[in-house]
């Protein structure tokens, strides 16, 4: 298992997701939902990355020459939102699945975890290794993986104007009732530029994504 360790000008934030609370119905004299904001990032593993297939002979994609199959699970995180950094650990397993088990066998498996702002800018990556270890005879084997970021808080700080916006109460039959403060550009970018997701999966070549979206 290898760690990998970000540091960035960037800090990680999630809205109802990730280590944030459930959103709470604010009922006391206003309408709409209450929502609460973290430094932590919103973990999750991006869509054809989460599984990997090996064959032998490579340049094959019958299913009879299928060697390996691995899949990222059980995604999980712990993060500390203490002092100006955030500090987020995050661990997942990897199942891997061979063909043939007349021997003992290792495999070195490619993995990254991406920092994301706004859900389409990657402002850093990481590529690492698991090893599955496979005894003779075995056809199953797992191993974990883990990376931590560090970045700062400072970017995950919706202005104060933007802040007022949306935390201003809005009472019933009011004309701003009926309009969502997301609507409004400046504070939706504002909003994208607080928010970050901390995203792992394996670092797959050019065939292989295509195979994950083919198959």
């Amino acid at each position: 298992m290898k760690i990998i360790r970000l540091a960035a000008p960037i800090a990680l934030a999630a809205a109802v997701t990730g280590c944030s609370r459930e959103g709470e119905i604010s009922v006391e004299g206003g309408v709409g939902i209450q929502a609460t904001r973290t430094a932590c990032p919103i973990v999750g593993v991006p869509a054809g990355t989460g599984d990997i297939t090996l064959f032998d002979p490579p340049a094959s994609r019958d299913a009879a020459a299928i060697d390996l199959v691995g899949n990222i699970t059980n995604v999980r995180s712990e993060c500390s939102e203490s002092g100006n950094d955030v500090v987020t650990t995050v661990t997942f397993d990897v199942q891997a699945r061979r063909a043939r088990t007349d021997a003992a066998r290792s495999v070195t498996l490619p993995y990254f975890i991406a920092i994301v702002r706004g859900g389409t800018n990657v402002t850093a990556k990481r590529v690492g290794e698991v090893t599955i270890n496979f005894p003779a005879g075995q056809a199953r084997a797992q191993a974990q993986g883990s990376a931590t970021s560090v970045v700062a808080r400072s970017a995950a700080t919706l202005p104060d104007e933007v802040r007022e916006q949306l935390t201003k109460r809005r009472r019933a039959g009011e004309e701003e009732a009926a309009v969502d403060p997301l609507s409004a550009p400046g504070v939706r970018a504002a909003v994208a530029r607080a928010t970050f997701e901390a995203l792992v999966g394996f670092q797959l070549t050019d065939d292989q994504l295509r195979y994950n979206a083919t198959r």
